[in-house]
């Protein structure tokens, strides 16, 4: 039958998904053919800078991924076509409802729609929260990540893969920040407190103020360099300084139970916590 009323209904997240596509200027679907896949493969090796023989994720791996109940999300241009934006997700351990983003790169404006597309994909899927990591010296990531999608950065990895040598990463140690999506969340403003205010607790490479800590400890901020990426290029010896010292500020931070929930601007992360009772009221 064709009326009306019989039709399905439209899932909300589906909605959702198709309102930032068209956005964005781009249709997002699932790729499951080898040439499809290629082409992610390939537009993969462009972003990290790698040669096409030897992509952040080769093609059939993320065949792999696919055929196991994974799946890899493309975004293509209105106007021609042009692949512009790709994400791979897996699920996680056996009735955990988690879900992980494998790798994920788009064209500007196009990685909301992406991960809107993951994020409905996985929903109807069972899925409840998806993790993936990111370099925490890219601010811009930092702030889609925490700021754009609601996320939190709740673990940081120390040279997570060893050294790596696409054209992006090459010369620096490879610390990673986890983050963790909740799907079913709506995506809400967070507290960034008075940070001018607060005590400056590190010095960056530059000389001015790395880190400052809130009076009551619930708070720490910390700054990341303008563009690590090209100051990597230009300064690997600095870069590498950079990392050391935000690793210092966040491995300690993490280690008191902050987490990472937002991203100003002016590249400045929020750390927050909730005190203990103990550290509320002292003995």
């Amino acid at each position: 039958m064709t009326a009306e009323t019989d039709r399905p209904p439209v899932h909300p997240h589906a909605v959702d998904a198709d309102h930032a596509a068209r956005a964005a200027g781009v249709t997002v679907r699932t790729v499951h053919d080898v040439t499809g896949i290629a082409a992610v493969a390939g537009f993969f090796s462009d972003v990290w800078r790698t040669p096409r023989q030897a992509p952040p994720l080769p093609a059939e791996v993320m065949h792999s991924l696919v055929h196991a109940g994974g799946a890899v999300h493309a975004a293509y241009t209105l106007d021609g076509g042009r692949l512009a934006g790709a994400c791979v997700a897996v699920f996680g351990p056996p009735a955990s409802a988690e879900a992980y983003s494998l790798v994920a790169a788009a064209d500007r404006g196009v990685g909301y729609a992406v991960k809107q597309a993951q994020r409905g994909w996985l929903l109807e899927r069972g899925a409840r929260t998806l993790r993936w990591t990111f370099d925490p010296l890219v601010g811009r990531n930092a702030r889609f990540n925490l700021v754009k999608l609601g996320a939190t950065g709740t673990e940081y990895l120390v040279d997570f893969y060893g050294r790596m040598a696409d054209g992006v990463n090459e010369g620096d140690e490879s610390d990673r920040l986890t983050v963790t999506w909740d799907l079913t969340a709506p995506r809400e403003g967070r507290e960034t407190g008075d940070r001018a205010a607060a005590p400056v607790t590190h010095l960056a490479p530059d000389g001015a103020p790395l880190a400052r800590r809130s009076r009551d400890d619930r708070q720490v901020w910390c700054r990341v360099p303008d563009d690590v990426v090209a100051l990597r290029a230009a300064d690997p010896a600095l870069a590498l300084r950079w990392r050391h010292a935000v690793r210092d500020v966040f491995t300690g931070a993490f280690a008191e139970g902050f987490t990472a929930t937002g991203m100003s601007r002016d590249g400045w992360y929020t750390l927050s916590r909730t005190l203990t009772r103990e550290e509320e009221s002292p003995a």
